[in-house]
């Protein structure tokens, strides 16, 4: 990929060049009524170019960080969720799901990690 990015650039300043032979004549760009600003054509169009490119590119760049860093932090989210912290184990609690010394089960764990509660009956 990279040598056909070299080969278009290398085209583009080919052209640019070759315009820029055959053109390169005096012109007259009026900006106020009063201000004449008189540059060689070739000029003319490498900053018109660059006046459309560089906003464009930084826009680019900066949805691309901005992507970038959402995708990132979406990533550290899953891998959270998917690797949990070990829960501490006190030495007096029972295991989860055995009978509690009065004879009554204790909750179980739930089944879904967003909801902590289990599901109570209305």
């Amino acid at each position: 990929m990279q040598i056909v990015r070299t080969i278009v650039w290398a085209l583009l300043l080919f052209a640019l060049l070759a315009f820029s032979f055959f053109n390169w004549k005096p012109v007259e760009v009026q900006i106020w009524s009063n201000l004449v600003l008189e540059t060689k054509l070739p000029a003319l169009v490498i900053v018109a170019f660059l006046l459309g490119l560089v906003p464009m590119w930084l826009l680019h760049r900066a949805s691309k960080w901005r992507a970038a860093r959402r995708i990132s932090a979406l990533e550290t989210a899953t891998n959270r969720l998917a690797t949990p912290a070990p829960a501490p184990v006190a030495k007096d609690a029972p295991e989860p799901g055995a009978p509690d010394p009065q004879g009554q089960a204790s909750a179980s764990a739930p089944n879904n990690p967003v909801d902590p509660e289990p599901s109570k009956p209305a």
